[in-house]
């Protein structure tokens, strides 16, 4: 066990009440605990639909499918992220097109690489709004415009994150959250779709459970008494009881992220003058989800980076990397060169970030990593 580790679960009585609520009344599929959570979602961040799903990868999914991408299409993602960004688009028999970052200060996707990668068979971007910090979006959705494509914003980082004062999530033709255990609200898995599109709205609606044009719960309650299936979809559904968690979790967000804001305020306040590190998004000023704390190590390389992290576990502070850059995974890897991306990849290290960090265990971090460099 890490004396301090990556991230803590923001779980008290009030996850354990709300399931055994759920529990006892004797609904524990998708229902109203979902239908709640949709309509509480929608609301927190200003978008007309929301969408529980299982999880983000599957909302992903749904919105490609919704959209209209399919096979021989191509899809401009970042490498920088999770696999599941580029994963979904395979799904479709699309191709993820690959673009680096803009710089080791803002690891989002770039827009100049965005526009060099456009091709006659581009579709849409999917942008990552990393750490929940936001992309260039007025500058994506310039290019977005100006050659006819979508946007899906993977917000899998970035509940109540905000650009230039609007919410993230609502910048884009759909949006996609992720409610994985060590996201900003954990459900343990599970995600939820958001668009203010009417059609998108009820097409993934549909998709979302086999295509049937009731739910189980409709007909339960007596609103309908039989179904038809007009279009083959899938088997992706949230159940109440990751739902009644996610209402819990949501309650709690914005005091949570006011929390992890003023943790990486500590943090940056230890690690500013350092010469040895980069903090991405330092002078960033939007109000943020804060879903992790990156540095990058100046002038250094894979081994270097590894021997630090190796050191840094040894006194008990566990650390990650966010992320291997896709691109170069065997199933992608066509040898394609994102040099801001591979650097990132190489010599990056996320420190531990959670809401109940304390001062003193980040005195604790900061002064280890500090002594390694």
């Amino acid at each position: 066990m890490y004396k301090i580790p990556l991230f803590k679960l923001n779980f008290d009585q009030e996850e354990e009440n709300a399931i055994l609520e759920t529990l006892r009344s004797k609904w524990i599929s998708t229902g109203p605990k979902c239908i709640e959570l949709e309509n509480k979602f929608a609301e927190s961040i200003g978008t007309r639909y929301a969408l529980t799903t299982s999880n983000c990868t599957v909302a992903l999914h749904l919105a490609l499918v919704a959209l209209g991408i399919k096979e021989n299409d191509e899809v401009i993602v970042p490498s920088l992220t999770f696999a599941a960004t580029a994963n979904c688009v395979t799904y479709t028999g699309a191709k993820p097109v690959f673009a680096d970052i803009n710089s080791l200060t803002d690891l989002t996707i770039s827009p100049t690489d965005i526009q060099r990668k456009i091709t006659e068979k581009t579709k849409a971007i999917i942008v990552m709004h990393y750490g929940g910090f936001p992309c260039k979006m007025d500058e994506i959705k310039k290019i977005a415009q100006d050659n006819n494509l979508l946007i899906i914003e993977d917000a899998s980082h970035a509940p109540l994150s905000e650009y230039n004062g609007v919410k993230i999530g609502t910048l884009g033709d759909i949006s996609c959250y992720s409610f994985f255990s060590n996201k900003n609200i954990s459900t343990g898995e599970g995600g939820m779709l958001v668009t203010n599109n009417t059609a998108l709205f009820e097409k993934a609606k549909l998709l979302r459970s086999h295509g049937m044009t009731t739910m189980s719960y409709q007909r339960a309650m007596g609103h309908a008494s039989n179904y038809d299936i007009n279009q083959i979809g899938f088997n992706y559904r949230m159940d109440d009881i990751r739902a009644s968690i996610g209402l819990v979790q949501l309650k709690k967000l914005r005091t949570d992220l006011i929390k992890r804001a003023n943790i990486r305020h500590i943090y940056i306040e230890r690690l500013t003058g350092i010469d040895q590190i980069i903090i991405p998004f330092e002078s960033n000023n939007n109000f943020v989800s804060n879903y992790v704390m990156p540095v990058i190590l100046k002038d250094s390389n894979k081994n270097k980076r590894d021997i630090i992290r190796d050191r840094l576990h040894e006194v008990g502070i566990q650390t990650s990397i966010h992320y291997p850059a896709l691109h170069k995974f065997s199933c992608y890897d066509q040898g394609q060169k994102l040099p801001i991306t591979e650097y990132t990849e190489d010599c990056l290290i996320s420190l531990p970030m959670y809401g109940t960090l304390s001062s003193e265990e980040i005195d604790f971090i900061t002064r280890n990593l500090t002594v390694l460099l």
